[in-house]
């Protein structure tokens, strides 16, 4: 029997013009240099090269219409999925039964088949020589630039303000005491002892008198001390010491000092803590106590001993004294030992006092609120004359215009501070005002609204901004002052479409009728940017101005011809958006009918593509509103929304060649709306890419990470600079770029709302203002007691994680606008050796060491805790949260396998294999997970379709 002999097809080759999918090159024709000269010639990216039959054949990745006689090399075109040099008949091609996947080549009259193996493949970058290229290492020219700056805070009012002098000497010494630091000396008449020793020391010695001097001296003072305290502590008049000016501070007591020390023990625990700043608490307040030891055995002292009756008679003196002040008319006496007040009665928790007040050390608003730790004495029958005395007085003040010491009694002695804040302001005092609010930590709308009474512009705007309180001191502000009202919403619309949110910006500024032509431009704006806002506002912009209508018809039905599924939201959005107007208007409604109709039209095309899964009842009430009579008629009966179909439970394996990479090393890739890309190239810039690839626009700045604007109209790109980073701002509306500074970053969150920017510095997290020139922190938490590791951030919330020189891993969340501490928890043991570390906005976090991983759940919600068969795994790299998804990087012999994990039955869903050893990075974002590695390899995956889109740069 015969071999059977290859065949010999009748053409040769190709003729005239093809669609070639790739070329073979022959070396023992062209020759060994020109061949591969020509491979790189045409070689682009995505490009595989493998040695085939002693040459090279070059795959492209798109097909590329050709004149054979013109090619640069033997030309292939596809036909079944195999690569065929010439035209086979069907016979042929029978007889050859090549495999899919593999290449014909006719050389010599005779047809071969070459299967393409991954083993054939050639690393083109081989040949190109480098050796005579160096890396050179650049230094610094100058010093480091400053860390990112703060706005000075606004002091409390002080003594000045008030126009009051300079404090008596006691009121010197009392600061002293409060603040920890020596007591100053104050003069004094020379004491009985002093005397007797001056005298000594004048008269006539006598010998051997000399030798004993210092020692009579030593005593005599040791005898003088201990007189005096004796005198001072048990035979002055009941409120001498308090009430006489002229005299020294009196020496506390012994029942004094076992108070102080007593308080010093109770207080000492609570009292340490990390410091930090706004509303970041070191923990929540304990619940409240009953009376403890020392209040049970000072109330004990008070009434069942003759120290009882003694101390009475003390504090009852002092009361009357001070009551006298007050009745004779001694105002500027009477506040400087004037005691501070609560709001309410005094409670039942609180101690007894066994020791007297001392003189006010300044009439001067303090910034924090006030309020007596203890009971002075007398009840509340006290405490209402005293609250009656201090509302004369400042009735008092009142009448003399003296409107500064009017608001010290209000807002530090009856402790009213909102109320002082409005008598201030009624007054016309309204700086004064805007620093007690603020110094008080009263309401943001409210600060804000003083601010800007006080003509201080720029303050009010930088707290509304980190506060949230626009809208607050909106409303605040139009009862009463309307122009600064305007004023306000002006400035508030402003910073949202600063902040690229166009479509908050409008609603804001729509109220002012002539502001109009404004809002039209953000309209406009906001379109441009395109996605899901930029529909919404297409359909705000049609029921605003009317008068726009053929531009608006334009620009909506090439949004309605689309028929690709990342355009799907966006028709969506807009044809709801369209319904709520029609139906809002249904008198003037021609234009929104014609747009309608072509709207619900594209919804049903959606829906049966399975891009969208409308409710049918939705879609028929739609179809009503249009008033189409054929579409209605020729509607038939919508079958329930078809299931999305994800990965199967088996696990989808991908693997990813080494060879499959693009031009440029990818370090960071973030999706936007209609398909689109950024993606972070290095030293290269950024660029904005299409689903297929094609570069869109080019940013030249240095990206090696990207943090992406919620409106995705804008974005931030980062450079290492070595210990400072290089920041720039990306405009992806505008298609431009500029460098914005350099600055030290540690950790940072990796999307903004445009506004605010979260960062961390060493061992404080702060709010970047992303609109200034220059950066500076609207808000920061200083001295959080351990580096920060990881920040997150969203619409309304923030967490980040903290690592001490214990071990220990801390996580803390806040809730936006307005930061506040809603959160702070531990790890339940300390992290030996932290390998990596994933966290998201609401909290959630795991931790991976040298031993395990350890888990915390979202401070707000019940959230699946990761499957107990992944966290153990000491191989793993690395795990990423994803929401109900999670990702797994474990590295292997060959290269690195990304696992897909789903959260709520635990099941890896996919695998995704990258050959050779390159750094591969995931990234979750708006419900996608993106894959990239410094070889240029990207790819797309929709966990909920259970679709991998694989993208090549070009």
């Amino acid at each position: 029997m015969r071999p059977a002999r290859s065949p010999r097809p009748r053409a040769h080759v190709h003729r005239g013009f093809v669609e070639a999918v790739a070329f073979w090159f022959d070396p023992a024709l062209l020759g060994e240099a020109e061949a591969r000269r020509r491979v790189l010639a045409a070689w682009t990216p995505g490009a595989a090269v493998y040695a085939l039959a002693g040459g090279f054949l070059l795959r492209l990745t798109a097909p590329c219409r050709v004149e054979c006689a013109a090619a640069p090399g033997l030309p292939l075109t596809q036909q079944d999925g195999v690569l065929l040099s010439a035209p086979l008949s069907p016979s042929e091609h029978e007889r050859l039964a090549p495999s899919s996947g593999s290449a014909v080549l006719v050389r010599a009259g005779t047809a071969q088949v070459h299967p393409l193996e991954p083993s054939r493949r050639v690393d083109v970058s081989a040949w190109l020589d480098v050796s005579g290229w160096g890396m050179v290492l650049v230094e610094s020219l100058g010093a480091l630039p400053p860390l990112v700056a703060t706005p000075v805070p606004v002091e409390a009012p002080t003594r000045a303000r008030f126009g009051v002098g300079a404090p008596a000497p006691e009121a010197e010494v009392m600061r002293a005491r409060l603040e920890g630091r020596p007591e100053p000396q104050l003069p004094r008449a020379p004491g009985l002892l002093e005397r007797l020793k001056a005298w000594w020391n004048q008269k006539p010695q006598r010998p051997g008198e000399a030798t004993v001097e210092a020692g009579t001296a030593a005593r005599a003072a040791g005898m003088m001390e201990k007189l005096r305290a004796w005198w001072r502590g048990t035979s002055q008049q009941p409120g001498q010491a308090a009430m006489d000016t002229g005299t020294a501070a009196r020496t506390p007591g012994l029942f004094e000092r076992l108070l102080a020390w007593w308080s010093g023990r109770e207080g000492g625990a609570s009292s340490e803590g990390r410091g930090t700043s706004g509303n970041a608490l070191p923990s929540p307040p304990p619940p409240p106590q009953g009376p403890g030891l020392f209040s049970r055995l000072a109330e004990w002292l008070a009434t069942s001993t003759p120290l009882g009756s003694l101390l009475g008679r003390r504090k009852a003196e002092y009361v009357r004294r001070l009551f006298d002040l007050f009745d004779e008319g001694n105002l500027q006496e009477a506040l400087r030992y004037a005691i501070p007040l609560d709001k309410g009665a005094p409670s039942e928790q609180v101690r007894v006092s066994l020791g007297l007040p001392g003189p006010r050390e300044q009439l001067a608003i303090q910034p924090r609120q006030g309020g007596a730790a203890s009971v002075f004495g007398g009840g509340a029958a006290v405490y209402e004359a005293l609250r009656e005395r201090y509302r004369e007085a400042f009735r008092k003040l009142e009448r003399e215009g003296r409107i500064e010491e009017a608001a010290f009694v209000l807002a530090e002695l009856l402790n009213e501070s909102a109320e002082a804040v409005s008598f201030l302001e009624r007054h016309g005092r309204f700086r004064l005002a805007a620093e007690l609010a603020e110094g008080r930590k009263l309401a943001p709308g409210l600060v804000v609204r003083q601010w800007m009474l006080a003509k201080d512009v720029a303050r009010a705007v930088d707290i509304a901004r980190h506060t949230g309180a626009f809208a607050d001191a909106v409303l605040r502000l139009e009862r009463s002052h309307p122009a600064e009202a305007r004023v306000l919403r002006l400035l508030w619309g402003e910073v949202l479409a600063q902040s690229g949110d166009y479509a908050r910006a409008v609603e804001v500024v729509w109220p002012v009728e002539d502001a109009r032509r404004l809002t039209l431009a953000w309209l406009e704006r906001g379109v441009e940017v395109g996605g899901v806002s930029g529909a919404r506002l297409l359909a705000r912009m049609l029921s605003a101005f009317p008068e726009r209508f053929d531009k608006v018809r334009t620009r909506a039905l090439a949004l309605l011809d689309g028929e690709d599924a990342e355009g799907a939201p966006a028709r969506q959005v807009f044809t709801e958006a369209l319904v709520r107007a029609v139906e809002h208007d249904k008198s003037g409604g021609d234009a929104g009918h014609v747009l309608l109709r072509s709207a619900v039209r594209a919804l049903l095309r959606d829906r049966a593509a399975g891009h969208l899964p409308l409710n049918p009842r939705e879609l028929e009430r739609m179809v009503q509103l249009t008033g189409d009579t054929v579409l209605r008629a020729d509607l038939p009966p919508l079958p329930p929304p078809p299931e999305r179909k994800g990965f199967s439970a088996e696990g989808a394996r991908h693997v990813f060649d080494a060879a499959e990479g693009g031009p440029w090393p990818i370090y960071d890739a973030v999706p936007l709306s209609g398909g689109r890309l950024l993606v972070a190239l290095g030293e290269a810039g950024a660029r904005l890419v299409t689903r297929e690839g094609r570069c869109v626009a080019h940013f030249d700045v240095p990206a090696f990470s990207l943090v992406l604007s919620m409106h995705e109209d804008r974005a931030l790109a980062l450079a290492p600079r070595g210990a400072v980073k290089r920041l720039s701002r990306l405009d992806l509306a505008q298609r431009r770029a500029e460098p914005w500074c350099d600055t030290r970053v540690d950790a940072f969150a990796r999307v903004y709302d445009g506004n605010l920017w979260f960062l961390a510095v060493e061992d404080t997290v702060m709010a970047v203002d992303a609109l200034a020139s220059e950066p500076r922190a609207l808000w920061r938490v200083p001295q959080l007691g351990g580096h920060v590791l990881e920040v997150a951030a969203g619409p309304s919330e923030l967490s980040f994680a903290t690592f001490n020189a214990s071990a220990e891993l801390e996580r803390w969340t806040y809730s936006l606008p307005g930061p506040t501490l809603r959160s702070r928890q531990a790890l339940p043991r300390a992290v030996e050796e932290l390998r990596y570390l994933s966290l998201r906005m609401d909290g959630e976090l795991v931790a991976l060491d040298q031993e395990e991983g350890q888990w915390l759940g979202a401070y707000n919600a019940s959230s699946s805790r990761p499957p107990a068969q992944v966290l153990p795994r000491k191989e793993l790299r690395g795990v990423v949260l994803g929401g109900l998804w999670m990702a797994t990087m474990e590295p292997m012999p060959e290269g690195e396998r990304v696992g897909l994990l789903e959260r709520t039955q635990g099941t890896a869903r996919a695998q995704f294999f990258f050959e050779e050893h390159w750094a591969v990075s995931v990234r979750f974002l708006n419900g996608e997970l993106l894959l990239f590695d410094t070889a240029g390899r990207l790819a797309r995956v929709d966990p909920a379709r259970g679709e991998v889109r694989r993208v090549v740069l070009r």
